[in-house]
């Protein structure tokens, strides 16, 4: 049977039956219900813990956005608790490729969101950037990313259910328009990557010089104080463990979504689970475990 009459024999599929086989599903599989049960529980959990610390320490920008981003993460994996019931479930397969493509760009946002804080912190003169541009510059470039995943996730959620013909190519211009946004999340945390790695060796460079710039800044003046210098550090090494796994994660989406839907790499759910599940989880744990208005308090007297 040729491809084209193999997706119209599965046109008007709503469960697995000898005719629907669930091979014949996108993703190929029942999707593991402990597992994707693991993260709606730990995602809700991070919610709610981020929502309480973020009230009582104040740190309302950060809060509001990777509160968003745990909502999507959770919200995207009842959607494939959906699918685990019926793997044809429309409703189900809508719900969490919207909501797990879109949510991490929130938690990327988060971890923006602090970068301006950390630089003025230790010295703004050893970045090439002003400490103000950092959200503005990135976070900007990550809602253009999650306005391009948006549209592609509305215009594939546009093909309805069973597509025709035309809906294919709905389904193939939403899926071209969300590896775009995915590709350009990737290209952001790149820069914003190697600014940083910038700035970290400017500011090492500037701490051994004992330069004046390192004598004025907030860094030194609390290197007396144990408890602010170890709960920073801890911070910074949260921050950069959360900024590695979101962008471990986002590699590994481009080539998933690029191969188009059904490809071998989508249906592989243990590659998903670890290299996106996992990688979001970590950072996730991490951002709030390591939150802030507990570790960095600067960020508090902003507001931010």
């Amino acid at each position: 049977m040729s491809s084209n009459a193999t997706h119209a024999a599965h046109d008007y599929c709503t469960k697995v039956t000898p005719q629907c086989p669930v091979e014949a599903t996108t993703y190929g599989y029942y999707p593991n219900l402990s597992v994707n049960s693991f993260f709606i529980a730990l995602f809700g959990l991070c919610m709610f813990l981020q929502l309480g610390m973020g009230i009582w320490r104040r740190t309302w920008t950060y809060m509001a956005v990777v509160v968003i981003g745990c909502f999507g993460e959770a919200v995207g994996y009842i959607g494939r608790i959906l699918m685990h019931n019926n793997p044809w479930s429309g409703a189900g397969f809508k719900t969490q490729i919207c909501c797990l493509v879109l949510a991490p760009s929130f938690l990327a946002a988060g971890i923006y969101v602090t970068l301006k804080h950390l630089v003025s912190y230790c010295g703004a003169e050893n970045s090439r950037l002003k400490p103000r541009l950092y959200p503005w510059l990135f976070i900007g470039c990550d809602f253009g990313s999650i306005v391009l995943q948006a549209i592609g996730g509305g215009i594939a959620a546009a093909a309805g259910d069973h597509p025709t013909d035309s809906g294919r190519k709905l389904l193939d211009a939403g899926n071209a328009l969300i590896v775009a946004g995915i590709a350009f999340q990737v290209a952001t945390m790149a820069v914003c990557g190697l600014l940083m790695l910038d700035f970290f060796i400017r500011f090492q460079r500037a701490r051994k010089a004992r330069s004046t710039t390192y004598s004025e800044s907030e860094y030194e003046k609390n290197q007396g104080l144990q408890k602010p210098s170890r709960n920073f550090r801890i911070f910074c090494f949260g921050i950069a463990l959360a900024f590695v796994t979101i962008f471990i994660r986002c590699i590994y989406r481009l080539p998933e979504m690029a191969g188009g839907w059904g490809n071998p790499l989508m249906q592989d759910e243990t590659e998903f689970l670890i290299l996106d599940g996992m990688m979001v989880g970590i950072a996730t744990v991490v951002m709030t475990l390591l939150h802030p208005g507990f570790f960095f308090e600067p960020m508090r007297k902003f507001k931010n």
